[in-house]
């Protein structure tokens, strides 16, 4: 990959090349065919990010006129705080561009967005079984501890 690689806030032109990356980071977590995510999900998740009254974000990483990657993250307030949290909620990098350094542009971004908005804490989880992508994280953060509980409704 020779082309240098912009990561930019997502703009509304960008809808078609950002749709492919959100379904595949959905079919990586097995969302996809009968269980994937519904149509008025990812409408509502798109016009989040041009909503200023909506705490969510997102970034893209560029080469030439293709997106590589997709990041989506947002703030919260905290009881342990006084300044915003940052949670790292999606990543995703087409296959093709994977191992070249777009994750960790696009986190290296996310950490750039939490630094001029006051937060202290960028923060995100990954499943158990996403060894790949926690050889990254493990070098661009440290693991909390914590386990995540959920309960589904």
């Amino acid at each position: 990959m020779s082309a240098e690689i912009i990561v930019r806030p997502v703009v509304r032109q960008d809808f078609d090349r950002w749709l492919p990356l959100w379904e595949g980071y959905n079919a990586f977590y097995g969302r996809s065919g009968p269980t994937a995510l519904a149509e008025a999900i990812t409408q509502m998740t798109w016009s989040r990010f041009f909503d200023a009254y909506e705490p969510v974000h997102a970034l893209v990483a560029e080469s030439g006129d293709r997106l590589l990657g997709l990041t989506h993250y947002l703030f919260h307030r905290s009881t342990t705080a006084i300044e915003p949290n940052c949670y790292l909620q999606d990543l995703f990098t087409s296959q093709h561009a994977r191992g070249k350094g777009i994750g960790k542009a696009l986190i290296e971004g996310v950490y750039d967005r939490a630094r001029e908005a006051g937060s202290k804490r960028v923060y995100w989880q990954t499943h158990e079984t996403n060894q790949t992508a926690m050889r990254l994280y493990d070098q661009v953060a440290e693991r909390s501890g914590f386990v995540v509980y959920r309960r589904l409704f």
